[in-house]
């Protein structure tokens, strides 16, 4: 084995040694029991395959402890699901690196095959309470970007201080984000959903986290213009990032999702725009 191959095997052999300790580590710190167990055999399947190749390369290496605290980490913030489906997608050992040893190890090419068909049925096995909240996270999200991205356009050009613009905002979002846990809590109930009150939860807290997010350039900056334009940024940011991570977390298409959605916010505030400007001129409010 020449040195290249050795220096390739030595690398697949870390990363599986690696993602051996991500998972356990996750295994042990997971409440669900489902999901430990589902991590553990993961995580156990990841430890056959570092033995493997560290009888070809017949040295021991080390884990690399900062991917594993890094991944531990952002599986604590942001989920389970998203954080490991992130971490196959790009740091899997299914890769070119597989493929070349192929060539030279046949066996590269089972483990591959084995851990993207293994760990995907795996990986949807996991159950994130999170997860199963989506569609009051989508709602309360997407009418807090369409309503309030609009509203302030049209504030933008019918009152003039920034300060005015945001207490109408504030208010109206607020008010919009306790009607839409209502509405949600209340239709889910009426289908006898014995999650009602944590939809609604998820609901208005999703619309008044992004009511925050929209109406803060207004409250720190002087022109209201530049408010505007900042705030009009942030809520394609949102789109961004939401739809980056429930794409990955439920291997959905995420540009379809997210233009479709930067197309509705951006549309319905460009339309306000103008409406909160004719209707300035026609009932000649100047405040």
């Amino acid at each position: 084995m020449d040195d290249k191959i050795k220096k390739l095997v030595l690398a697949v052999q870390r990363t599986e040694v690696t993602e051996h300790l991500i998972y356990m580590r996750l295994s042990q710190g997971c409440k669900d029991a489902n999901n430990a167990e589902v991590l553990r055999k993961i995580g156990m399947q990841e430890k056959g395959h570092a033995r493997f190749w560290q009888n070809i390369s017949g040295e021991e290496v080390k884990p690399d402890m900062w991917r594993v605290r890094r991944t531990v980490l952002l599986a604590n913030l942001l989920g389970l699901s998203f954080v490991l489906k992130l971490m196959e997608k790009r740091e899997g050992t299914g890769s070119r690196a597989y493929e070349h040893l192929a060539a030279y190890f046949p066996e590269a090419a089972d483990f591959s095959k084995e851990e993207l068909e293994h760990e995907s049925r795996l990986l949807n096995m996991l159950d994130e309470e999170s997860l199963q909240y989506v569609g009051s996270i989508v709602l309360g999200l997407n009418d807090a970007l369409v309503e309030l991205t609009g509203a302030l356009a049209g504030f933008t050009l019918a009152l003039s201080d920034n300060k005015i613009i945001s207490l109408v905002g504030l208010v109206t979002g607020i008010s919009a984000a306790l009607s839409m846990a209502a509405s949600d809590y209340l239709s889910s109930k009426a289908e006898n959903d014995p999650r009602a009150k944590k939809s609604a939860l998820y609901t208005g807290l999703a619309y008044l986290i992004t009511v925050v997010l929209l109406i803060s350039p207004f409250l720190l900056l002087g022109s209201k213009f530049l408010a505007l334009g900042i705030t009009l940024a942030t809520a394609v940011l949102i789109i961004f990032c939401f739809n980056f991570y429930i794409s990955t977390a439920k291997d959905l298409n995420f540009k379809a999702r997210f233009f479709e959605m930067s197309f509705i916010s951006l549309g319905v505030a460009a339309f306000s725009f103008f409406v909160g400007y004719a209707l300035k001129a026609i009932l000649g409010v100047d405040v």
